[in-house]
């Protein structure tokens, strides 16, 4: 049996197999069988592929080549350079490294062609196996217009809308007056959260028309948009199903996937704790019916808005292997792709519907190389200097395509991994989640661990209380990380002093030995100031072995630990708490970064009399950032909207900066003239790269 597979946004891989016994606990097919599967979730799915006797083959671009699926896989074929549609989205260099390593079958995992008819029709064509459903059910659900009109026929409750493609920017503006304010402008083709926009008036209408046209073409190659109602603080939950070649189809159960920024899912959990036994049995077989209609095969997810009053909204199906569809295995038992070769190879469904459980809870955090302190998350490039996964804690799974010495580059989706955890309740499967994400080394980018965990230990969250408007609400005024309680802060200041004095020990011998210092080797007490958030305070510390006193804005903190100064991760006792820290960086000025609950706080250790002449420097002078634009993030400057001498007022757009197929736009600051212009459509751009200047 052959494997193809194409990776994921996540993987940006084709992974192929080939000559391999299909055996499986499930089957055994007599002889060899002539099979191949292309798939994108990478280690995962290549891990289920060995499992079953598959072989695979990786496919990558040129800057992929040292990436993690092309080691993991048995053979590996560049099919062009970095940008996706050379690469990724080629289907002749695909369908040529077919051909060469003889892949008899495709899956397509979860982004690129993975709900592309036209590839599976040529796939079809050269009598290759699409592991996937027909080209009659993508086509049928990849369209959002066609797959509203279908899902009303199968009797599944739909939202509000216009039934056709909208034609112009006139034309959307028409359609959302005559539906009602507020009104989801999306995409038809693809999924993923491009394309979309929500609009509350005619020009943020007029604005979202133009800005998701441009998304989707490209994203998926088709600009056409629909319009429908925008159902106001709903909840986001989706069915998985499972259907074969037989007629038989299965729900798996939800997903709570409300956590959301840019229509984008960050944070997902299963089951949810919304849903009764009755609203999930009704959405089950909503599911199921539209599976059915669509004479669907393979898995796929039906996703839908649910309201306060538990009424639900069919919203799209996704046909393909969805990114959080671990947390679903994890409650069933089930591997969702060992079923999707399965059923690509003709066998039935093994399982009946009472025989699908939900056992524990699972929770899923999408890690991003993405800054969260930027609209909750603008991508970041760079390379990853230091990585390492907490997998060696129980019941945890990180899914991922990268390693240390990894690029993350502006070419794709800036997923890093999915950080899963299980327990055998939601507060146990929290708890699992906080320990993984302050066990989970990341360095060399910018990422949205803060983000994470602040949400997962959110007294709204860990109650249920969410909706997809939860970041906006909770973070009225951008996400700015951990807020410090009076007793963290004290916990923090004591770490940061007693990591300091650690440090000043350690330099006091070298292999073992004492070398010559100015501290006495038997100094146990010290006087100290730390500077945190442009405040100063004063410590005092004591210390006994490897524990430290520390007295501290008028209470004490006992800190203790071994103070392993070469590792990435700082596990200590404070006041009888276990903690896990990170010490990101340190120099001899005293400057020490700690990752501390999430977030990253940076604070300066002085000695007093350090304190004292510090004093006396001169305080930088910081950038007047109203005169001045300057990028965001690393991208592609799609549009250049003004020219020097021109007049532009408070919120005008500027320009349009592309980043991992998302566009923004960047917009004046104030009322000015236009003095110069520093980037033209086409360029690619830095973070903090000068883009136009104000006078």
């Amino acid at each position: 049996m052959a494997a193809y597979m194409i990776t994921p946004t996540l993987q940006r891989v084709l992974l192929s197999a080939k000559h391999v016994s299909f055996q499986s606990r499930y089957c055994v097919v007599a002889g060899r069988a002539r099979y191949s599967v292309v798939y994108d979730a990478s280690e995962k799915v290549m891990k289920t592929c060995r499992k079953m006797g598959i072989k695979t083959v990786a496919v990558h671009s040129d800057v992929d080549a040292n990436a993690v699926h092309v080691k993991m896989a048995d053979e590996a074929v560049c099919v062009g350079p970095a940008p996706t549609n050379r690469s990724y989205l080629n289907m002749d260099a695909i369908m040529d490294a077919i051909r060469i390593t003889g892949a008899q079958a495709v899956h397509p995992g979860y982004g690129f062609l993975s709900e592309n008819k036209e590839f599976a029709k040529r796939l079809a064509a050269e009598d290759v196996v699409f592991v996937g459903p027909d080209t009659h059910a993508i086509h049928a659900m990849g369209d959002k217009i066609e797959s509203k009109l279908l899902a009303k026929a199968a009797k599944v409750n739909v939202i509000p809308g216009f039934d056709g493609v909208v034609e112009n920017v006139e034309d959307a503006v028409k359609i959302a007056g005559q539906i009602g304010y507020p009104v989801m402008i999306k995409a038809s083709a693809g999924g993923g959260g491009k394309g979309m926009r929500i609009a509350w008036n005619d020009d943020e209408t007029r604005e979202g028309f133009r800005l998701s046209s441009q998304e989707a073409a490209s994203s998926f190659g088709d600009d056409r948009l629909l319009i429908e109602k925008f159902v106001d603080n709903p909840r986001h939950i989706e069915i998985q199903v499972l259907a074969d070649k037989h007629g038989n189809a299965l729900w798996l159960n939800e997903r709570e996937c409300s956590i959301q920024r840019r229509n984008q899912k960050v944070v997902e959990e299963a089951p949810s704790t919304f849903l009764d036994p009755d609203t999930r049995r009704a959405m089950g077989e909503q599911a199921v019916q539209l599976a059915k209609a669509v004479k669907y095969s393979s898995a796929g997810t039906v996703e839908f808005l649910v309201d306060s009053k538990k009424n639900f909204y069919f919203l799209e199906m996704n046909t393909r292997l969805q990114v959080e569809h671990p947390i679903t295995e994890c409650i069933t038992g089930l591997d969702l792709v060992q079923q999707m070769i399965r059923i690509a190879k003709g066998f039935p469904l093994v399982h009946r519907q009472e025989d699908i459980p939900i056992n524990g809870w699972a929770i899923e955090s999408r890690v991003y190389a993405e800054d969260p302190y930027k609209s909750f998350g603008l991508p970041s490039i760079g390379r990853l200097s230091q990585y390492q996964e907490p997998i060696s804690l129980p019941n945890v799974r990180v899914d991922s395509g990268i390693q240390e010495g990894s690029d993350i580059s502006i070419y794709y989706d800036p997923m890093i991994s999915k950080l899963v955890t299980y327990g055998a309740t939601r507060a146990e499967a929290l708890q699992k989640m906080e320990d993984a994400l302050d066990h989970y080394v990341i360095r060399g980018v910018t990422h949205n661990i803060p983000l994470l965990r602040e949400i997962i230990t959110n007294p709204r969250f860990i109650s249920g209380d969410i909706t997809t408007n939860f970041l906006p609400e909770e973070y009225p005024e951008g996400f700015t990380g951990h807020r410090l309680t009076p007793e963290g802060r004290r916990e923090l200041l004591a770490t940061a002093a007693a990591l300091y004095i650690s440090a000043q020990l350690r330099s006091q011998r070298f292999m073992g030995n004492l070398r010559v210092s100015t501290t006495s080797q038997e100094q146990s007490q010290w006087e100290l100031q730390v500077e945190l958030e442009k405040k100063s305070h004063l410590v005092s510390l004591s210390r006994s072995g490897s524990s430290f006193t520390v007295e501290v804005d008028g209470g004490s903190v006992e800190v203790s630990g071994e103070w392993n100064l070469a590792s990435a991760l700082l596990p200590l006792s404070i006041n009888g708490n276990p903690r896990v820290l990170q010490c990101l960086s340190r120099d001899a000025t005293g400057q020490i970064t700690l990752q501390y609950l999430g977030t990253q706080f940076k604070l300066r250790v002085l000695s007093r009399l350090a304190a004292k002449l510090t004093g006396h420097m001169p305080e930088k002078v910081p950038e007047d950032t109203s005169s001045i634009l300057r990028s965001p993030m690393p991208g592609s400057v799609v549009a250049v909207s003004v020219k020097p001498g021109d007049m532009v007022a408070e919120g005008q757009e500027i320009c349009v900066i592309e980043a991992m197929k998302m566009q923004n736009s960047l917009i004046a600051a104030r009322a000015a003239k236009v003095k110069s212009v520093h980037c033209k459509a086409g360029e690619t751009v830095g973070e903090g790269d000068l883009l136009v200047e104000l006078e």
